[in-house]
């Protein structure tokens, strides 16, 4: 029997043991046994090491192995885990993104009857379009265009994620790393976890970071900061394609989570201005090796532009922009003041905007509620990335400070983590820019941790071996955690994805696309309903949709009924159990 998740309405969750739950003693006992009996399986694992080698030191046969690993095992496992359905605002907004780009434009105009459709994070004048910008709904117009479903946009996102990632570790670490580190992000972000397994984004963001990270190595060293081993490229052409490389990072970053590439970017432009201050006579191959990347940040800005005057009305006019001046009363920074409270034609929008929003921005702006969500965001980093079998190897964090390899990475999570912090929220996918230097902590932390012997004994060693061991019996875990009864637990940690969450929206769709002929869905919440569980979403041609969904309105819906006459109208009311769908009582 299901039960509810208190931390998000609306979400249910199984009633058996919980896997967090499960992970914890797992790893207690793992940890134990390396401890206790550090070397058994010396030679088993030694081997499996060697035949690892063989393959990372062919780096870009490795990158393509964990790319392909990453999508061959989450298509093998779709029947276990299969295609998600939306259920958060973010994910309808996106998917709306997705239906516009699919259908070979760049917004929709204005319904004339949108009152009825207002929803979260969905602009309706001057266009009717996603608030969000267009990097996650391209990405899940090309799956809906070439695979005929915009998951399968994820998928592959998810894939390319864990290449980005292998590819950047390979810049900063030895390749057996880089590879190990490949592996870890197959096992733990590209299966389960939501930026894969939901419509929200978080891969692409992470692919635009890693390209920046994994560039700055291949085009520079800086003393004390990056491995003496590395060095400028010495041709036109080595730092034409690193440059191009990071140019392609940021316009992912400027295109998914700008605020977040920034706090990332700023870091790396130091350190590239640092090194060319320190040269007498900056090399021409390096300045021709530039202007390719130049020009292509100049094409993306200007396309950037464009959408945003088709779109939003002015090229200078940012996605969200327009959407929180219209619904929004909280600032996204708590040093920032909050805005009158607009008009709300439905009560739902209120209680997002006006309650939830509002409530946790004023409290974000006491000193008790600063500290108390900064250790909110600090667990959901730390569990979203480590859980608890990845977090021996911090025990390093001390050595990797005074890592000369490292160090800048450190520094420049002291900055993003600064910029993170005046937010007032923070979810794991705010982190996506910077995956792949938690990653390099990660491992650094973990070659540290391997040559750790206490008393003498190989403990450092044996926990290094069996913490991908833990990490793969988790994921066999979450693959059959429905026949298990095993809860999924949607916080603190994220990366075993979420309970299916969706799913009574999904059958009355179903239901209604039954039906003969076009249908009309006028939602009626209740007094007691979760405001993240919203229903009123529509695809981006309205009044071609097979099921239109629409807000019953205290004005009444008579110009409603008139407008879709020709449909069969619907009361739909979410929160009975099960939802219940009677006809649309008669006008008189």
């Amino acid at each position: 029997m299901p039960i509810a998740d208190p931390t998000v309405p609306g979400s249910a969750v199984a009633a058996g043991p919980s896997l967090l739950v499960i992970e914890f003693g797992i790893s207690l006992i793992a940890f134990s046994v390396a401890m206790v009996w550090p070397e058994s399986g010396g030679k088993l694992f030694a081997k499996a090491e060697r035949l690892s080698q063989s393959l990372a030191r062919r780096p870009n046969l490795a990158v393509f192995a964990i790319a392909a690993a990453s999508l061959l095992i989450r298509l093998a496992i779709l029947p276990l885990s299969p295609i998600p359905k939306p259920f958060i605002h973010d994910e309808f907004a996106n998917l709306l993104a997705a239906d516009t780009f699919a259908s070979g434009r760049l917004t929709n105009p204005t319904h004339p009857l949108w009152v009825y459709f207002e929803s979260f994070h969905i602009t309706q004048i001057p266009t009717y379009m996603s608030m969000y910008f267009p990097a996650q709904g391209l990405l899940l117009a090309a799956g809906k265009v070439v695979a005929g479903h915009a998951w399968f946009g994820m998928w592959l996102a998810g894939g390319l994620m864990c290449a980005a990632l292998c590819w950047m570790l390979q810049g900063w670490l030895p390749p057996g790393w880089a590879l190990c580190g490949g592996m870890l992000a197959v096992i733990r972000l590209s299966l389960f976890s939501y930026w894969v397994d939901s419509y929200y984004g978080g891969a692409i963001a992470a692919i635009g970071g890693a390209l920046v990270l994994g560039a700055l190595p291949r085009m520079i060293r800086l003393a004390g900061s990056l491995p003496t081993t590395l060095r400028p490229a010495a041709n036109p052409r080595g730092w034409t394609k690193s440059a191009l490389w990071m140019a392609l990072g940021v316009a992912l970053l400027a295109n998914s989570r700008p605020y977040e590439g920034v706090l990332l970017c700023l870091p790396v432009a130091y350190a590239l201005g640092r090194w060319f201050v320190k040269q007498s006579r900056p090399p021409s191959n390096v300045m021709r090796g530039i202007a390719p990347a130049v020009l292509l940040l100049i094409v993306v800005a200007a396309m950037d532009g464009y959408y945003n005057r088709r779109v939003f009305g002015s090229a200078l006019t940012l996605p969200y922009q327009v959407n929180r001046a219209e619904y929004a009363s909280a600032p996204v920074f708590i040093w920032q003041t909050p805005r009158p409270e607009p008009l709300y034609r439905h009560p739902v929008m209120r209680e997002f905007y006006s309650k939830w929003e509002l409530g946790d921005f004023l409290e974000a702006r006491t000193v008790p509620g600063f500290l108390r969500r900064t250790a909110q965001k600090a667990g959901t980093v730390i569990f979203f990335f480590f859980g608890f079998a990845l977090l021996p190897p911090l025990m390093m964090l001390r050595r990797v400070w005074h890592d000369r390899r490292t160090r800048f990475l450190l520094l420049a999570g002291g900055v993003y983590t600064l910029g993170l912090g005046v937010n007032v929220w923070l979810f794991p996918h705010y982190v996506g820019p910077f995956a792949g230097a938690v990653y390099v902590l990660l491992l650094q932390m973990m070659r540290h941790l391997r040559v750790w012997r206490p008393g003498g004994r190989p403990c450092g060693l044996a926990l290094v071996r069996v913490i991908p061991l833990v990490c793969l019996a988790l994921a066999g875990l979450r693959l059959f955690a429905g026949p298990l009864n095993i809860a999924i637990p949607r916080w603190p940690t994220m990366w075993y994805g979420t309970e299916p969450l969706g799913l009574r929206r999904a059958r009355v769709i179903s239901q209604l696309e039954q039906y003969p002929g076009p249908q009309l869905a006028i939602v009626r919440y209740s007094s007691a309903h979760a405001p993240f569980d919203d229903w009123v979403y529509n695809a981006a041609d309205i009044d071609h949709s097979k099921v239109v969904w629409a807000r019953e309105m205290t004005t009444g819906e008579a110009g409603l009924l008139q407008y879709f006459h020709g449909r069969t109208a619907w009361l739909i009311q979410p929160d009975t159990d099960p939802p219940q769908i009677s006809p649309w009582p008669n006008p008189q």
